[in-house]
């Protein structure tokens, strides 16, 4: 199996969400999309993944880790 940053999501309830994106990374969004659903045989809603690419952004993001702490 293909490895990549973003686990296979795990059971919630779904939430709404809606945002305005440059045509460039709603496309980048969209081709994410399709590769997590190549990988997990899932396909997801880009307003299901994108919560949790966010998280794993921020939570790798190691100067935010340690401004959080403080």
């Amino acid at each position: 199996m293909a490895e990549i940053r973003l686990p296979r999501l795990p059971d919630r309830t779904p939430v709404k969400v809606q945002i305005s994106l440059p045509a460039d990374l709603h496309q980048s969004l969209q081709d994410y999309a399709a590769h997590y659903e190549a990988t997990y045989a899932v396909k997801e809603p880009l307003s299901e993944l994108i919560p949790f690419m966010l998280e794993a952004f921020l939570s790798s993001d190691r100067s935010f880790s340690r401004n959080t702490r403080k």
